[in-house]
């Protein structure tokens, strides 16, 4: 693991993110519940409310280790537990391994469609679907997703939709600035696992950021523990944020 080298890039970032938070710091504090990841840890959110914070702020805020959940934004600082770690892609420097081409090549079927995010029906169904089949918790619905998480007032926010045949196999929600695409969340259709769609997805939004000359993806949380959530590192090189600073996995 070694610095990447838009050091000067992350040094700004830094920097003006110090300045700019020591002005709304206030809005921010912490929130204790059980791991939503479901390790056996209390999980502490840092969390808090800019409105509105405009692109460059948001860029500020992930490139720090932040995340959104509504119009919330939030790091983890967690008191016994440092598994989960902010991870990007700088897409210029992405390069697909063997297995993310046989994933391309076996969904080159699949058609893909940017839009403005919307709660639709047919989306709806699809995201009741995963959650059911994936995540079956009480309190686990899609309007509840789309309505506390993914909808929002504090940034531009679109859903990439994949399809085969015209149906509906999976759908990302993204938000998105001039230099930095975040991948908020992916739903998909469990009968379609065996397209891996997860690694679909990110690959395809790795295209549209270097279609768009967007720098910086950013993909959530690294967490080695989490299967879910593990995957992606295997997108390399990556960065993870380790003690606020960004590092290279080759």
């Amino acid at each position: 693991m070694k610095a990447f080298s838009t050091v000067p890039y992350d040094e700004q970032c830094r920097e003006e993110f110090k300045r700019f938070f020591a002005g709304v710091q206030h809005n921010f504090g912490s929130v204790s519940v059980d791991c939503p990841y479901e390790l056996p840890k209390v999980a502490t959110f840092y969390q808090g409310s800019v409105q509105p914070p405009g692109p460059r702020e948001m860029e500020l805020f992930l490139s720090s280790g932040f995340r959104r959940n509504g119009n919330w934004l939030y790091s983890m600082h967690c008191a016994d537990c440092t598994a989960c770690i902010s991870i990007r892609q700088h897409a210029p420097s992405f390069v697909p391994d063997r297995n993310q081409k046989r994933v391309l090549k076996k969904n080159s079927d699949v058609t893909m469609e940017l839009k403005y995010l919307t709660s639709d029906s047919e989306n709806l169904f699809l995201c009741e679907k995963f959650l059911r089949t994936r995540f079956p918790k009480d309190g686990n619905a899609a309007l509840k997703y789309f309505r506390d998480f993914f909808l929002n007032s504090i940034t531009m926010s679109y859903m990439v939709e994949y399809r085969v045949g015209g149906k509906l196999m999976g759908t990302g929600i993204i938000d998105a600035g001039n230099n930095w695409m975040s991948a908020v969340y992916f739903y998909f259709d469990p009968d379609f696992h065996h397209r891996s769609p997860g690694t679909l997805n990110i690959l395809k939004l790795l295209e549209i950021c270097r279609e768009e000359n967007i720098e910086y993806l950013y993909l959530g949380y690294q967490i080695d523990e989490v299967r879910a959530m593990s995957y992606k590192k295997h997108f390399k090189p990556c960065q993870l944020l380790i003690k606020d600073h960004w590092k290279t996995l080759f």
